[in-house]
Parts: structure tokens; sequence; C-alpha cells
């Protein structure tokens, strides 16, 4: 910091106040200095800092799979909502939803320095007893809605759903048949309770659900057998992908869509609109969900433990070309 200092003209304050953000440094003189930092080559140093400061600038994420798309799109989001408030990111992936694995992860977190944790659960991990979070630190959990004691933020899994299944059946069509996620999937739950509601509400009869793991394959294993049924004229998927997979076992069975069958996705992932049909979907709005997860640690960091509670953000439906009215009432309307 001398160095640069005297490179530059300047006291080792002014170096000081440049290499911590601050503002009150001439714009002059603060390229002067930033100029001077990069000829010799010079970095501040993190640790010290975070040292006299106690504060790392670093944000934890603990997440159980990157496989998924919306844990993908999830992350995305929270990194560019972390860089632009300067944070960096630390991410642990979490092997399996139990107090052991969950533990480690927060002590390989705590080990890189973070000051706060966003986990992202996609199993029912916050829903048991069993399963304790740190005491003492900064702590925002995102996808459950069950939580009481930390501040939540989630898309409307619920809300969602609900699009969904009454789009179907103000389209005409008697029930609608569903393919969930993976049973131990929070969102994968809130999607499939709430379709078996919004059927149950109307009157209509709640064919057996149907469970795949997110994935194209799963998709295209569940349309074999819907093909093969008379009585399906409309399908709620739990996600695009699967509902992808869907598509292409009904076209490779002659099966029209949306002509024999009506097929809806979840997610709204870029692609959906280039599937043949474009399909109609429910889009989930990750860049909030991730900017507002970041913004409620950070408040957590700043200001100490504060509002719990959940924050939903509202899901919409992307109605396509995938999805119209059973044959029978078409020909009559």
């Amino acid at each position: 910091m001398q160095d640069v200092a005297k490179h530059a003209g300047v006291s080792s304050q002014t170096v000081s106040r440049v290499a911590n953000g601050l503002q009150n440094v001439e714009e002059s003189t603060k390229k002067r200095v930033q100029e001077s930092m990069q000829a010799l080559g010079y970095r501040p140093n993190k640790a010290a800092r975070a040292l006299r400061s106690g504060r790392f600038h670093n944000i934890g994420v603990a997440m159980f799979t990157l496989s998924s798309y919306g844990n993908m799109r999830m992350l995305d989001a929270v990194a560019s909502a972390a860089a632009d408030s300067g944070y960096s990111l630390t991410l642990v992936l979490v092997g399996k939803p139990t107090q052991h694995d969950v533990s480690d992860a927060f002590d390989r977190l705590l080990e890189h320095g973070v000051d706060g944790i966003l986990i992202v659960i996609e199993a029912h991990l916050a829903d048991a007893a069993v399963v304790e979070l740190p005491a003492g630190l900064p702590l925002v959990v995102v996808d459950s809605v069950t939580r009481s004691d930390y501040p939540v933020v989630d898309n409307d899994q619920a809300g969602g759903a609900r699009l969904a299944t009454q789009h179907l059946l103000d389209l005409g069509h008697e029930t609608v048949w569903h393919l969930a996620g993976p049973e131990p999937s929070y969102s994968a739950t809130r999607r499939l309770d709430e379709w078996r509601s919004v059927l149950l509400h109307a009157g209509r009869t709640v064919p057996p659900v149907m469970h795949g793991d997110w994935s194209t394959a799963a998709g295209y294993r569940a349309g074999l057998e819907l093909a093969a049924r008379d009585d399906v004229t409309a399908v709620f998927a739990a996600n695009d992908q699967m509902a992808l997979g869907l598509l292409r076992a009904f076209h490779e069975l002659g099966r029209d869509v949306p002509g024999d069958i009506s097929v809806v996705g979840y997610d709204d992932m870029p692609e959906a609109e280039s599937f043949w049909p474009p399909l109609t979907t429910v889009h989930q709005n990750f860049e909030s969900v991730g900017q507002r997860s970041v913004q409620a640690l950070l408040a957590e960091i700043e200001d100490g433990p504060g509002r719990t509670g959940t924050l939903v953000v509202p899901t919409r439906l992307v109605v396509r070309s995938s999805t119209a009215a059973p044959r029978a009432i078409a020909a009559t309307g």
C-alpha cells in the first residue's frame, strides 16, 4: 500500500479509501491510484480486510443438485444479484438431505469465510424436525414455505399448478392427468397437491398420479403409457423437460397434440416456445426469486436478524399451441 501511495503521489490513507471502495476520494485521484495499483500489481488483501471489518463480502450457497433447470436458473440469478451488490459466491453441493450432510456443507462454507448462506431446498429437508440449520448465522431459505424461523423466498408453486389445471378444465376437458416430479421434491409435492385440490373442488375424477425424475426420458416413458389410453385428453407435466418427453411419445404413437391430447408444462424454459407444438406452460420468475433472496440475506447481514416469513413470487400461465378444447367440444363449437 505504501508503494502504491508513493507511486501515485498520495497518502496511504487515500489508497486505503480507494481499495475499500469509499466515495470520499476525488475521481481524478481515484483514477490515479487505480492506475498505480494496476502498474504495481497491487491487490487488496481480502482476508486482512475481513479481519478488520468482520465481513468477507462472500455469500455461501448450499444446494442439493445442479441437474434441474430451476436450480441452474436460480443459481445464475443469485450470482448476478450478489455480483451487483459487490459480493462473491461460494457454492457447496449437499449430497443427501440428512443432518450429517447438511452440517458438513455448512462447515465447508464457514471454512471459506461467508457472511451468510442461501440454502436452496429441492427435497423436504425443511420439513424434517431432525434437521437443524445453524443458529446465529444470516440464512435465507429458497424453495420452501414451511419454515417459520427464517426468511423464505419461493415461486408460487401452488398458484402455478392451479393456473395449469384450471386452464385445461376451462377448455372443456373432463379431467386432467398429472405427471409429477420425484416424490422427495418439495416443489413437485406442492404442484401435485394443488392439481388434486383443483380437480376435487371442481367435482372431477382425480386420475392416478405418475411420477418422473424431471427428465425428458421420464416424460417419454409416461407418454407411452398415457398415449395407450383412450380416456386421456389433457396432461399437466410438472416441468417442461418431462412435457417434451410426453410430446415425443404422443407424436410417435400418432396422438395429435393438441387435437387428441393437450399438454401443459411448468417452468417456461426458453426452448419451450420452440417445442412442436409450442408448449403452453407456467412461467416461473427465477430472476426475481434470486434477486429477492440475495436482498433478504444482505438485509440480515447488514442489520441483523429481522423479519421472518415467506415472500412468494407470482407465477403466470403462458398459453401457446399445445392446448385446445377436446375434439368433441371443438367439433360442436
